[in-house]
């Protein structure tokens, strides 16, 4: 396949939803194969022409993890690095999480886990801060969540 329609594909998924650099490389290097494609040309048109954007990227992952999968920001933040996005980017990303929305998020998972542990005391402690932090949230946070149900 040539470059030209590799960079037709790459720019019609890119329009379609968010990616990273790196899942486009792989997607680009999967589809040349064995022929010579210059990868760095087609991703640099596509971050030129605003079809490939790190931090429009990485907003958008951040928020969605935080709000939809109830990730805290230890997790996201390992998520994003392991994608290959740069520090600084990935501390903008979480920036722009809203953090109380976070809060209620991470409350109502770690209530639904509370509601399924067996046990009694430090073990169920110890689960519920097991799986928090799992989740990627802060051993404050959970132990947060947890003293405050311990109240009533």
């Amino acid at each position: 396949m040539d470059s030209k329609k590799i960079y037709s594909r790459m720019a019609k998924l890119c329009s379609a939803r968010e990616y990273c650099r790196r899942d486009i490389e792989k997607k680009i290097e999967a589809l040349a194969g064995d022929d010579a494609i210059d990868t760095q040309a087609i991703i640099s048109q596509l971050c030129e022409e605003k079809y490939l954007d790190e931090n429009r990227y990485a907003a958008f992952f951040a928020r969605d993890k935080s709000a939809l999968a109830g990730w805290g920001e230890q997790k996201i933040r390992h998520a994003l690095a392991a994608k290959g996005v740069e520090r600084d980017v990935i501390e903008n990303a979480l920036g722009q999480i809203d953090g109380s929305k976070a809060r209620e998020k991470m409350e109502a998972v770690l209530s639904a886990k509370l509601r399924t542990l067996k046990g009694e005391g430090q073990q169920v402690m110890g689960k519920l801060f097991r799986f928090g932090l799992s989740r990627g949230y802060t051993y404050n946070q959970i132990k947060a969540f947890y003293d405050n149900v311990r109240r009533g």
